[in-house]
């Protein structure tokens, strides 16, 4: 039997930044709403899925608290990230660069 779902595991979690975490629970509420909706009107399919949302919403303010509490440790920056930075800069500066020696050879 599986609860939750696969992609909001507790040890994945740990994993997400802070903005991710927000974005994955506004994500679950609102799939949380469709579901209630669907019920509502008599056409929910699996209403485990319900419980289901429900528990994942739970995890993530778990996560969130204890993260503001201290007990979990936020997850360190990633470090590609500037080597993709430097790579853009370098396309950047080719690019600045061609459009001067076209006016600069006009001349």
């Amino acid at each position: 039997m599986t609860i939750g779902s696969k992609e909001l595991a507790p040890v994945e979690l740990d994993t997400f930044e802070d903005e991710r975490l927000v974005d994955e629970l506004k994500k679950a509420k609102e799939e949380l709403f469709n579901l209630r909706f669907q019920s509502a009107t008599g056409q929910l399919e699996s209403h485990g899925r319900l419980r289901a949302v429900k528990r994942d919403i739970a995890r993530i303010y778990t996560v969130i608290r204890e993260r503001e509490l201290g007990i979990r440790a936020t997850p360190a920056p990633v470090a590609v990230a500037p080597k993709a930075a430097a790579k853009k800069t370098k396309k950047t500066e080719d690019v600045a660069e061609a459009p001067a020696e076209s006016a600069e050879e006009k001349k």
